[in-house]
């Protein structure tokens, strides 16, 4: 029954439309615009990824999808902020999962079920394929967190340039 599952899995992750198709470039322009706006309200800095399908070596044993977006976190250097206030957004839509990575500096502020309040309301509008006004709500509500929560401080530096990628 587990090899039926990965077979699935792996089927659909191999098979899956590219992220452009739900994210069209003019879509990530308005993602990149909403971060740029928003980010000017608190001191967090905010990268926005999506990716269609999972790199092989994450579908081999079935390795979490949070270790994926820590792998991302890393290699997009979000955790480079003065300080520690770099948040990924993540979404993988071969899973139709969400993840939310904040560094240090964030993680010590915002209290513990924020991000899953944030990440069910993205799922939700992403079910019914919703795919930009789930994330442009996904990405207000995280400047909404952020500003109660990490208010700009003085002396405020962008560290990050203002992302919406698709891997």
């Amino acid at each position: 029954m587990q090899a039926v599952a990965e077979a699935k899995r792996w089927l659909r992750h191999w098979l899956h439309a590219p992220a452009t198709r739900a994210f069209p470039p003019a879509v990530m322009a308005e993602l990149q615009d909403a971060i740029a706006r928003g980010e000017v309200r608190h001191d967090g800095e905010i990268c926005f990824v999506v990716e269609a399908r999972l790199p092989a070596r994450f579908l081999i044993g079935g390795r979490r999808i949070r270790a994926r977006a820590e792998n991302v976190f890393g290699d997009l250097k979000v955790w480079d902020t003065e300080r520690r206030t770099g948040i990924l957004i993540y979404v993988l839509l071969g899973d139709y999962t969400i993840e939310i990575i904040p560094d240090r500096g964030v993680a010590a502020r915002v209290p513990d079920g924020s991000w899953e309040r944030i990440i069910g309301f993205m799922s939700e509008q992403f079910r019914a394929e919703h795919w930009k006004e789930g994330a442009l709500a996904g990405i207000e509500a995280t400047h909404n967190l952020l500003e109660l929560y990490l208010p700009p401080g003085p002396g405020r530096s962008t560290a990050l340039a203002d992302t919406a990628v698709v891997l």
